[in-house]
């Protein structure tokens, strides 16, 4: 329990630093196929972002379910500057999923179970404009799936596992085309004391000789 509270506590810590530095929002090619992959990136350092992104699909073909979310948090390196041109990261993801195995559509089943994900990304981002950016990326790495099998027809347990099923693979599992969009960055103001304003608007200011002396004022910021 304390581990995943460090790991939460450090993960919004770097949102919160994130957040006053260039943040991107992206979306994948692919929601125009009906699967939708949204994602925001953000600056940490002059070569490094980290950007969270989420993928989903609500299909149902013919019966057969193809349904499944996934979510990864990746820590990216660029070669020349922070959102600009050639990257590489390397993340650690969770899904779950109802979905039809490639190896079962002879025995009319489907798997229903959750999976974790760690791999690596490779990519690069074109600039288009001051705002946008195009974002071309492909990523795999190992999945471990734990699940329980069912029936199509009947919708019940039909796998004879006791418990999960389990399966492992090395395989390419994200990639596509992300058009970018770059939020403007607020721009930092200077603060100005409030003892040195007060004094300033009483008309006072330090002579040369460190006496304070009563000015006219003229600056509207002390108009009533």
């Amino acid at each position: 329990m304390n581990g995943a509270f460090k790991i939460c506590f450090g993960f919004f810590l770097c949102l919160n630093f994130s957040m006053s530095s260039q943040t991107s929002l992206k979306g994948n090619i692919t929601t125009l196929a009906g699967v939708p992959n949204f994602g925001v990136e953000f600056n940490l350092g002059t070569n490094s972002t980290f950007q969270v992104d989420a993928m989903a699909s609500f299909w149902t073909i013919d019966g057969v379910p193809y349904k499944f979310g996934v979510l990864f948090p990746e820590f990216r390196y660029y070669t020349k500057k922070a959102g600009f041109g050639f990257y590489f990261g390397g993340h650690i993801g969770g899904g779950i999923f109802e979905l039809q195995k490639w190896n079962q559509a002879q025995v009319n089943s489907f798997q229903r179970g959750y999976t974790i994900l760690f791999g690596a990304t490779i990519g690069y981002q074109f600039v288009l404009n001051e705002r946008l950016n195009l974002d071309l990326f492909l990523g795999g790495g190992n999945q471990q799936a734990n699940y329980k099998g069912y029936s199509l027809e009947t919708g019940e347990r039909g796998d004879g596992a006791r418990n999960y099923n389990k399966s492992g693979e090395w395989l390419p599992y994200r990639g596509g085309l992300m058009l970018v969009y770059k939020l403007k960055k607020k721009e930092k103001r200077k603060k100005v004391g409030p003892i040195f304003l007060k004094l300033d608007c009483l008309g006072i200011q330090k002579s040369p000789n460190q006496n304070m002396e009563r000015l006219p004022i003229h600056d509207q910021k002390c108009q009533p």
